[in-house]
């Protein structure tokens, strides 16, 4: 048994695509945790979807032992962590497991936006930080850029920081020696009695239930014992324990300094929460450890099931997702359009995206989304304030003082060559640059507010495309400002369809409302009579398309004879088709509200 002395608890955070993964696969190999044979790009992404992507979606624990070169044996848990910024939830969860982090730096693009967002997450919870940079086997590597952002930006002298390629394992060991030399071991915590472990992530096994990721603080957790959550006072008896090497590997027991896997026979996914304490009833402790901080969704959007009769197989599935993923957050609602299904929140558009086609992948759920909103803070003439994250639930607009929208603190980190197109960029979106910070001569940091919601839908591709990959961001929520908002509703055949509402800004009602019903007109099949699709604000129309009638040709069986004739047939169509009018309905078809969806701003 190794002591907690030879412990090391350390995570691996970075920007997007600087390389997390494939130095965590270095890692492995180095401590020959995985077999040669086992080996393989992206080890601990063990998603599809991470692999197609590219990214890391998920944390992923991983237990290694390591023969330093003082001759003692380490033991090493590593967590691996996401990038994205819609991911740095996972990343803050990760770290209350740690006592410390590499922080990996890509040499040829040196310190971006979201590497001082993680780098302030670590030393908020006071980790050591070990920078590592990247990729220096690249003809276009930087390293002198790297060490002078590394002492500007993050006030890590230059001299702490390790050269390696991750890809062609140049220094690496040099990096296990960091690790086993700066990250202290864990210390058990003097204030606590008792038993005690974190549950830093889960996942829902099928045949197993509820599989709880834990950090033990203090104490030991042996299978066969009974284990108590917290907050909600849930038993049950510990059938396995085991550690991530990287796959599960079960043992005896886990004891104080220990990150790995408990399953305590709970069946619910709903009785186990993230950041939840879970202790052994034979030794229980007398309060819960301080959990990581209650998560705030930022979009929200309707997902329903396309055959009503997998309502709830789609609630099931949501509840093991929710498990997995606590930043995820869905609430029962019904619509007239698309049926019964569930209001959804999320962290941005990227975790949206994820999270639909987990649903489609995982649980085989044949889903439909509508369109992204964010919360709204709606003041009322009485002076109440109602929050409205549902276009269909504004009040009506003349009982309504101002509306309120969320903003976001945005720092956008670019090549000084193209400030001039980003800032026209922000304008383009409602937005203010408030601050502008040189890095090193060649790179800048703009600080800009701008409106939730007009980045959510496409304004970080735009942002990459114009910047050519260079650009990155990082946000953060800043408030709320009045702005001019209206709902925006569309008519088909006069009849308002609430999927299709949304919330817009009054300067892009009619561009918006304009792009949604040509978006219609080409998804909704031709009917017997004319069919108006309109777009309104209140009670004024600001844009119409028409889907035109499909006709007989009834003067076909008509050969020579009087006009008259021909022209009794076309009035007696006329009159058919103008009664057809009053009592026929529209069917309108799934790809409609597929359509709608993707008719965003970025056309």
């Amino acid at each position: 048994m190794i002591p907690i002395t030879n412990i090391r608890n350390f995570s691996i955070i970075a920007h997007i695509d600087h390389g997390k993964s494939t130095i965590a696969d270095r890692l492995l190999e180095l401590t020959q945790t995985v077999a040669q044979r086992d080996l393989q790009q992206q080890l601990l992404d063990d998603m599809d979807l991470e692999r197609e992507r590219g990214i890391t979606i998920k944390s992923h624990p991983v237990h290694m032992q390591y023969k330093a070169d003082d001759g003692d044996l380490y033991e090493l848990n590593l967590i691996d962590t996401p990038g994205h910024v819609d991911f740095a939830y996972e990343v803050s969860r990760s770290l209350c497991a740690c006592e410390g982090a590499l922080l990996i730096i890509d040499a040829t693009q040196g310190v971006q936006a979201q590497t001082i967002a993680n780098v302030n997450l670590a030393l908020a919870q006071e980790l050591e930080i070990i920078p590592v940079i990247n990729k220096i086997d690249l003809p276009a590597s930087n390293l002198e850029m790297c060490y002078d952002q590394i002492e500007e930006l993050l006030a890590i002298p230059r001299e702490e920081a390790i050269a390696v390629s991750a890809k062609e394992g140049i220094n690496m060991k040099a990096v296990l020696e960091e690790i086993v030399r700066k990250v202290p071991a864990p210390i058990i915590p003097e204030d606590i009695e008792g038993t005690a472990a974190l549950i830093f992530d889960s996942e829902y096994d099928a045949y197993r239930g509820v599989v709880s990721y834990v950090r033990v603080m203090k104490g030991e957790l042996r299978r066969g014992t009974k284990a108590r959550m917290f907050s909600n006072g849930v038993e049950g008896d510990i059938k396995e324990v085991g550690f991530f090497t990287p796959q599960m590997n079960a043992d005896d027991s886990i004891s104080a300094g220990q990150v790995g896997y408990i399953i305590p026979n709970v069946k619910d996914p709903s009785e186990s929460k993230m950041g939840d304490t879970i202790t052994d009833v034979k030794n229980p402790c007398k309060k819960p450890l301080p959990g990581f901080e209650e998560v705030r969704p930022m979009v929200f959007s309707g997902i329903y099931p396309i055959d009503t009769a997998d309502y709830e197989q789609l609630k099931l599935s949501m509840a093991k997702l929710q498990l997995n993923d606590a930043a995820f957050m869905y609430q029962a609602e019904t619509s007239v359009a698309l049926g019964f299904g569930f209001r959804c929140g999320f962290l941005g558009l990227l975790h949206m995206e994820i999270i639909q086609e987990r649903l489609r992948r995982e649980y085989n759920m044949d889903i439909i989304a509508t369109y992204p909103s964010v919360i709204y803070n709606v003041y009322l003439n009485d002076g109440s304030l109602v929050e409205v994250d549902n276009p269909v639930h504004l009040p009506d607009m003349s009982a309504i003082d101002r509306i309120e929208e969320p903003m976001i603190k945005a720092h956008i980190m670019l090549p000084n060559d193209y400030i001039g197109d980003v800032m026209n960029l922000i304008m383009s979106k409602r937005g203010t640059c408030t601050n502008t910070e040189s890095v090193d001569g060649s790179h800048v940091i703009l600080t800009a507010e701008i409106p939730m919601h007009e980045i959510i839908i496409d304004f970080h591709d735009k942002l990459k495309s114009m910047t050519k990959g260079y650009g990155s961001m990082d946000y953060e929520p800043c408030g709320y400002r009045p702005e001019k908002m209206v709902k925006m509703d569309i008519l088909v055949h006069g009849e308002p369809v609430d999927a299709f509402s949304s919330i817009v800004h009054t300067s892009s009602a009619a561009y918006r409302g304009r792009i949604i019903i040509e978006k219609l007109k080409d998804v909704i099949p031709p009917q017997m009579f004319q069919v108006p699709i309109q777009a309104a604000v209140g009670g004024k129309i600001i844009a119409r398309e028409t889907i035109r009638a499909m006709r007989k040709n009834v003067t076909a069986k008509c050969y020579g004879g009087d006009i008259t004739r021909k022209r009794k047939l076309l009035e007696k169509q006329k009159e058919g088709k103008k009664r057809m009018k009053m009592v026929g309905k529209v069917n309108i078809p799934q790809e409609a509200f597929v359509a709608v969806l993707k008719s965003t701003d970025n056309n």
